[in-house]
């Protein structure tokens, strides 16, 4: 049986490791509505829950989380490691119309949902129109016809 040889593989992995910094490593995300709220799903697998912070302020919902790498005892010995490790950090922007101090979030099976409602204020509503009654008419001498 051939093996395939990529030998720009290698290349590529060393390339991306030496140019993420601390901080710099991103998950993906998927944002969507659904009725009369926003639903952020987001990808950490491998992190545990203790280590997921979120939070808002001025309206800017920062997501963090650690995944660490694996400690090895004594007869420890890496052949490859292409999991990434260390710090995950994203900042979104929330609109006004959004109720930020309803937030809520559950993490479950590598995957962070958050659900963020719609202001009460953002939400359409009927406004009801009232008929009046017909309008008075006032004669130039100031006295009313009715």
């Amino acid at each position: 049986m051939a093996t395939r040889i990529d030998p720009f593989r290698e290349i590529e992995r060393v390339f991306q490791e030496a140019t993420r910094t601390a901080g710099s490593t991103v998950f993906p995300i998927d944002v969507y509505r659904q009725g009369e709220q926003f639903v952020v799903k987001v990808d950490l697998p491998g992190v545990d829950a203790e280590t997921i912070d979120v939070d808002v302020e001025d309206r800017t919902l920062t997501i963090r989380a650690e995944r660490k790498r694996p400690e090895g005892g004594e007869d420890f010995e890496w052949l490859t490691s292409e999991r990434s490790f260390g710090t995950y950090a994203r900042q979104l922007t929330l609109g006004p119309t959004l109720a930020v101090d309803r937030i809520e979030a559950d993490y479950a099976d590598g995957v962070l949902t958050l659900t963020i409602p719609v202001a009460e204020e953002a939400k359409p509503r009927k406004i009801q129109v009232t008929a009046s009654k017909a309008p008075r008419v006032i004669e130039a001498d100031g006295e009313r016809d009715d």
